[in-house]
């Protein structure tokens, strides 16, 4: 993410995209792109003082507003709304474009197989290996694991 020569935010690069999108008439990239915009605002702001976030706590604010999309898009589906489903949809495949690229399942669980081996190895059993485990996990994966898919793959490799 370049912008005259400078390496910019990720809430930058936001902020140029809404304005492009709004040049362009996209209506859906407008919309969401406001919507995400104002969840990074609010969270600027929420407490006692008002704080500029990282783009890493940018990234989890991402996060969370294509989680709320795939969660709204379930419920709409199971109530017979398909057209309210494929809305929340579009807005999640938006938001995802802003999201690095999610880890493989076979490279997530060569990781947590690896880590699993370590904790066993050092005689860490049952809930301290996992979260010991969860942890490393994490650590060594990033950003680009979700964190249920994490603790699921752990549970099942200790179980």
């Amino acid at each position: 993410m370049r912008q005259n020569g400078r390496v910019a935010s990720l809430k930058d690069q936001l902020k140029a995209d809404l304005t492009a999108s709004m040049k362009a008439r996209q209506e859906t990239t407008t919309s969401t792109l406001r919507m995400v915009l104002s969840a990074v605002m609010n969270a600027e702001v929420a407490g006692d003082s008002v704080k500029v976030l990282s783009d890493d706590q940018v990234l989890d604010i991402l996060r969370a507003e294509v989680k709320k999309r795939n969660e709204s898009a379930e419920i709409y589906e199971g109530a017979g709304r398909a057209e309210a489903a494929q809305t929340e949809r579009a807005e999640a495949a938006i938001i995802e474009s802003y999201l690095p690229a999610a880890m493989s399942d076979e490279e997530l669980g060569k990781i947590v197989a690896e880590e699993v081996a370590t904790a066993t190895a050092s005689g860490v059993t049952g809930g301290k290996a996992m979260g010991a485990v969860v942890k490393a996990v994490r650590a060594r994966a990033g950003a680009s694991a979700d964190g249920a898919k994490i603790a699921a793959l752990v549970k099942s490799a200790l179980g």
